[in-house]
Order: structure tokens, then C-alpha cells, then sequence
């Protein structure tokens, strides 16, 4: 398994990661994210930064940040999207690290990550990463079957925790 940037050559495998994924997961990606040509672009897309897990020939996992604008341009978004055949692998956990990495090489501060309230896997995972809650919005998405599910935003201080990391070393030992 590899964790590396995404470059172009991998458009084809991207496209069929994403067809394979649930439908609710493609959410974390992008609203046009079944698009070819909209995947194709995201090998050239200077502002977000994205990551690919790739086991052989198949990318089994992306995880992106999207540094915010004007005022919020300290903040980032992390989305993080995972095949679902290899989850509960350490594979999220693995690309999340890699996420808040790529945040601290972009400047940023602060990073967000957005889960539904059920999914406590998830945000048992991003708590042990050390976000911690900063806001629940009630009803705030609708899930596979259509029900309505609260919202937790998640955010990490990077630039403090991974700042000292990156200047020991430990970097290295969790990308």
C-alpha cells in the first residue's frame, strides 16, 4: 500500500474508486464527483491538496484538503474517503495523518473534518487524532435511505500539535 499525491495517471483508477464507493460517501468528495472530467482535474488542482491510497493498480482511498478563502484562509477541510472493502485496516487513519501533514505544509492552522453523528467510528478516529467537537448541527444532512442525521464539525489546531512533530522528525515515522 502506497500513500502518495495524486498525478494524473491515475484518472482511471480514480474514476472507478469513486464508482464503487456508496453513493453518501461520494458526498466527501465533490457534488460532481461521478464527472470524468471532473476527476481528471483533480491531478492539476493547485489549491487543494489530494492524497491517493493505492494497493497495486486500484486507489482504495483519498483524502483531500481544501484550504478556505479570504478570512477562513488559515482553515483547511479535510475530506477522507476510504473503499469500503478496506475499512477498520488503519487505512483512514493512515490517510487522515497524511491529511493533517499536507496542512501543515499548506500554512494551515486549522483543519475541519465533517461527520454524522451515527458514524462513531469515525469520530472515534479523528478524537484519537486529536480533533476535538466544535459544533453539532441538529438535523443537519440526510442519509442513504433519506432520514435526517446531526452533523459534527471536528477541528484540529495543526500548526501547534504537527508543527512540534514535523520539528523532531515524527513526521516521517506516521506518513
Amino acid at each position: 500500500m502506497e500513500l502518495r499525491p495524486i498525478t494524473a495517471p491515475d484518472t482511471p483508477a480514480l474514476i472507478a474508486f469513486v464508482a464503487r464507493i456508496p453513493e453518501g460517501d461520494r458526498t466527501f468528495l465533490e457534488a460532481d464527483a461521478l464527472d470524468p472530467a471532473r476527476v481528471a482535474s483533480w491531478a492539476g488542482d493547485q489549491r487543494a491538496r489530494r492524497v491517493v491510497a493505492v494497493d497495486g493498480a486500484d486507489v482504495v482511498g483519498i483524502v483531500t484538503v481544501v484550504p478556505g478563502l479570504g478570512w477562513t484562509s488559515h482553515v483547511g477541510e479535510l475530506r477522507l474517503v476510504v473503499d469500503p472493502a478496506r475499512r477498520r485496516a488503519g487505512l483512514g487513519r493512515a490517510l487522515a495523518r497524511r491529511g493533517l501533514l499536507e496542512a501543515l505544509d499548506l500554512g494551515l492552522a486549522k483543519v475541519t473534518v465533517e461527520v454524522m453523528a451515527p458514524n462513531q467510528g469515525a469520530l472515534a478516529m479523528f478524537t484519537g487524532l486529536g480533533f476535538t467537537p466544535e459544533a453539532l448541527l441538529h438535523d443537519h444532512v440526510r442519509d442513504r435511505t433519506g432520514g435526517l442525521q446531526d452533523l459534527v464539525i471536528l477541528a484540529h489546531e495543526v500548526r501547534d500539535q504537527w508543527g512540534a512533530m514535523v520539528t523532531v522528525g515524527l513526521d516521517e515515522a506516521l506518513s
